[in-house]
């Protein structure tokens, strides 16, 4: 099997890759798993299954590579027992199958969910470890734990240091064996890079498109096939017991129409769990905006309020220049801060400052 090194340096060499001390200084941790579970286990009568390796968990600012690392790892693996997944998808998924067996009478819902995910499983990955929901928070360690219990090599990447995971939630002191757990079964490692790699791809790019035609939409798919760098699935957000769906995320950037997010009836918090999820958003198809679409007109005013609070990257297509998407009836004074800020939203540096988080 090819090492971790030597499949980032055949990257370099065909420009796919940019060398970074950075990222080159954590390949040794994923070539450590990769080395480890490639070794074929011997099971005998008397013969106790060997000891996994430690996990790993990546920490660092945004758009430093985590993400592409874990692509490297997860393809270098071949045929050994391995799932990627975004860490706020599989906890839906788990809340799911803990609701199937509660309905089915089970005791322990989480023990036949758990069951079911390790089977013949080596490795799980997850992409962008981050908790702000209590029910996730009461459940986490436990599930880490059966996980760790049954062998599974357990491989995350996040934009925080472990102490900082659910910072400020509801019960945080039952949190904390996690973090403990976290720092005993798995090597904790920051991605220390300067350089902003998502950022610097859009650095000097043009970001808002208009009007809406063909030359808006193929201008926005080549931004899109850039940024995601593979193929999308939708995520899920849960918010206060309700699904905001994001039509399509990868590696911490989400794609969706006005009409999915704006169109429906969310509020302040849902955009809130948004801009928490994601990195860069790319927003298609805002129409002009007036009195007919009054409530949709004010979810989008909620929406950039959250996006430039967070410091989110906007890439949008609309049916005019800011200052022309809100032209007649109430609340266009209200508007004129939307556009400001949809113009600021555009300047080449807009997002570097952003916390990582």
């Amino acid at each position: 099997m090819t090492s971790l090194h030597e499949i980032y340096a055949r990257g370099i060499a065909d420009g796919s890759l940019s060398h970074d001390a950075a990222q080159e200084a954590v390949l040794d941790e994923f070539e450590r798993i990769r080395s480890a579970v490639s070794q074929p286990v011997k099971r005998g009568l008397f013969r106790k299954a060997p000891e996994p390796p430690k996990g790993l968990y990546l920490w660092g600012g945004v758009g430093r590579g985590k993400s592409m690392l874990m692509d490297l790892f997860v393809d270098s693996l071949g045929d050994i027992p391995a799932r990627r997944v975004h860490f706020h998808a599989f906890m839906q998924e788990i809340h799911a199958g803990m609701h199937q067996a509660r309905k089915a009478g089970v005791e322990d819902a989480l023990s036949p969910v758990v069951a079911e995910v390790v089977k013949s499983l080596r490795v799980l990955a997850f992409d962008e470890m981050q908790i702000t929901d209590i029910t996730d928070a009461m459940i986490v360690g436990r599930l880490f734990e059966a996980l760790f219990d049954a062998g599974v090599v357990v491989v995350t990447t996040s934009n925080r240091v472990p102490d900082d995971l659910y910072k400020n939630g509801l019960n945080r002191q039952l949190f904390l064996p996690f973090i403990e757990l976290i720092k005993s079964r798995m090597v904790v490692r920051e991605l220390a890079s300067p350089r902003d790699y998502r950022q610097n791809r859009l650095e000097g790019a043009q970001v808002y498109f208009s009007p809406i035609g063909p030359d808006s939409r193929a201008a926005i798919e080549a931004v899109w096939q850039d940024l995601s760098g593979g193929p999308a699935e939708p995520l899920t957000l849960i918010v206060q017991k309700r699904e905001v769906v994001l039509p399509a995320y990868r590696n911490g950037v989400a794609r969706a129409r006005f009409y999915d997010l704006c169109g429906k009836p969310l509020g302040p918090a849902d955009y809130l769990a948004i801009a928490e999820a994601v990195r860069v958003l790319v927003l298609e198809d805002i129409p002009r905006l007036s009195r007919s679409n009054f409530n949709e007109a004010k979810r989008f005013v909620t929406l950039i309020d959250a996006l430039y609070e967070a410091r989110v990257r906007l890439v949008a297509s609309a049916a005019a220049a800011p200052e022309m998407l809100y032209v007649e009836g109430e609340g266009i004074f209200e508007f004129e801060r939307t556009a400001s800020r949809l113009r600021e939203m555009q300047a080449a540096d807009w997002g570097s400052g952003a916390a990582p988080g």
